[in-house]
């Protein structure tokens, strides 16, 4: 709706106002009439005349009106676009605007995730974000940034951060970061009709079929992860039988095809490390240190503390529990891991393996203090009461 919206009204803050105002005339009608056969076209359709009424109603009418598109007969975007979401995450991801900018705004705007959501996914403070959102949409207002499909010679300079939004949106939605459930299907499902969406409209690029085959890959194994009760079973412990081998199969395929290209970009590395798992029988049958060497390579294309921390881990389950702990004890200064749940729990691990068990139930203790995922937080709980 607000996606829709905005092709109207170019404004972000008066698009959002016209979708409220949509919620909030259903509210009255519907209790009426009753919900009509296809709300979401009904409530975007009320949102879209609102937009069109103020804007009539502006002295700057003149000014807008070139700038409205409108949908063909049969629905589809003239530009090719075919998802208005997408046309979205394109025109928010603008060169103008700072790269984490670009993508903590299609974050919160496009993709619907709460301010405090994307600021955990960017490993911020709540205060940070909010202020980071803001200065990207009065950057938008004030320097006039068109809402437009860029054109094919502007796509590679937007392509990098409209992946990033993908990317983020499925690891949100693959663990949640709070919450009663592991999984947020809503937001995993988006996550793979976009990167669907995006293999249509750049077939040719690497980055693109890296980023599917990584999606993929890593969703193939939901079923698994969670038992009929609720509660979360690690991967060392899931029932490979129940992973879906035809998102499997997709996935190895992509990845193939994305790694060929030389050198490879980090989204296929990651999906390179995901095809192991993939392709292994067992979790003991894992080739660790292949993981590991991928993550050495990710590494130098792409920077990040939970690279660094998931190759410690990868480390210790190919060279042994105190190799793994030795690698994760030079994470423990670093800023952007202070709160993050998981570098804890995997120091508690290996304590654990090396018999020290006073020192992995402090471990396990500061990383429930840290976790704010139900299903997570109640798996760590059981760890802690295993150890007495």
């Amino acid at each position: 709706m607000l996606a829709a919206t905005v092709r109207v009204t170019r404004d972000i803050d008066l698009a959002e106002e016209c979708v409220q105002d949509a919620y909030a005339q259903a509210l009255s009608s519907w209790a009426a009439s009753g919900i009509p056969a296809r709300p979401g076209g009904w409530l975007t359709t009320v949102a879209r005349r609102r937009a069109l009424d103020l804007l009539r109603r502006d002295a700057n009418l003149r000014r807008f009106l070139p700038l409205l598109v409108e949908v063909s007969g049969d629905g589809e975007q003239p530009d090719g676009f075919p998802d208005d979401r997408l046309r979205l995450i394109f025109t928010c991801c603008h060169p103008a605007l700072a790269s984490q900018s670009q993508v903590a705004l299609t974050l919160r705007l496009v993709c619907g995730l709460t301010t405090a959501e994307v600021a955990r996914a960017f490993l911020v403070s709540d205060a940070t974000m909010a202020a980071r959102i803001t200065r990207a949409k009065k950057k938008i207002a004030t320097a006039r940034i068109p809402y437009r499909v860029p054109s094919i010679e502007e796509l590679p300079d937007r392509v990098d951060a409209v992946l990033a939004v993908v990317h983020l949106l499925f690891t949100i939605g693959h663990s949640a970061p709070a919450g009663s459930e592991l999984v947020r299907r809503d937001l995993v499902e988006r996550a793979v009709d976009l990167g669907r969406m995006l293999r249509t409209v750049l077939p040719a690029s690497a980055d693109v079929a890296g980023l599917l085959a990584l999606i993929l890959l890593t969703d193939a194994r939901r079923a698994a992860r969670v038992t009929s009760d609720g509660r979360l079973v690690p991967l060392a412990e899931q029932d490979r039988a129940r992973w879906d081998a035809a998102d499997i199969a997709e996935g190895l395929a992509l990845v193939r095809e994305a790694i060929g290209h030389r050198p490879p970009g980090r989204y296929a590395l990651q999906a390179a490390i995901a095809a192991v798992h993939a392709e292994a029988p067992s979790y003991d049958l894992t080739d660790w240190r292949e993981v590991v060497g991928l993550y050495d390579l990710l590494a130098q294309r792409w920077r990040s503390p939970v690279v660094d921390l998931n190759r410690a881990v990868a480390l210790g389950m190919a060279a042994g529990p105190a190799a793994g702990l030795a690698a994760l004890s030079r994470l423990t200064g670093e800023p952007q891991l202070a709160g993050y749940g998981y570098l804890p729990a995997a120091r508690g691990y290996f304590l654990r393996e090396l018999g020290d068990a006073t020192a992995a139930r402090s471990a396990y203790g500061e990383a429930i203090l840290l976790t704010e995922n139900e299903v997570e937080r109640a798996y760590l709980a059981g760890l802690l009461a295993e150890l007495g």
